[in-house]
C-alpha cells in the first residue's frame, strides 16, 4: 500500500493579479504569508520505515523557496500572473524533476483560501 507524507513551508511574497477586472482588490500590489505543502507518495521502506527522509524533502524544496521568499512574484519567469493555481503548478514543474515521488503541491495564500495541484 502506498503512503503519502508531506512537509509544510512558509514564505513571504508580494504580487498582484494583472488579469482581474478593474477595481478588483487583487489587482493592487499586496502580499501574503504563503504556506506551501509538498507531498510525496510511495511505498514505505521496510528497513527505514519511511518513504523518504523529511530532510531530503526540505533540501529539494530549498532552491525553490529561495526564489520565492521575500520576492515580487510577478517578476519571476512563469509567474507573471501569480494566482495560487499558477503558483502551485509552477512549483510542481520546478520540483518534479528532482522529486519523482511528488504527489501534490498545496498553496494557502490566506488562512481560508488555497489550491491543491496533483500534476498534469
Amino acid at each position: 500500500m502506498a503512503t503519502e507524507i508531506y512537509k509544510e513551508f512558509y514564505f513571504e511574497a508580494a504580487h498582484r493579479l494583472p488579469h482581474v477586472p478593474d477595481g478588483h482588490k487583487c489587482g493592487r500590489l499586496h502580499g501574503h504569508s504563503f504556506k506551501v505543502q509538498i507531498a510525496v507518495a510511495g511505498e514505505v521502506d521496510p528497513h527505514t520505515g519511511w518513504i523518504m527522509d523529511f530532510g531530503d524533502l526540505k533540501a529539494a524544496f530549498r532552491p525553490i523557496w529561495e526564489r520565492l521568499d521575500h520576492h515580487y512574484l510577478n517578476d519571476i519567469p512563469g509567474l507573471e500572473n501569480p494566482t495560487s493555481e499558477v503558483l502551485a503548478r509552477w512549483i510542481w514543474e520546478a520540483l518534479k524533476p528532482t522529486l519523482p515521488q511528488l504527489s501534490e503541491v498545496a498553496i494557502m495564500e490566506t488562512c481560508t483560501s488555497g489550491c491543491r495541484y496533483r500534476g498534469a
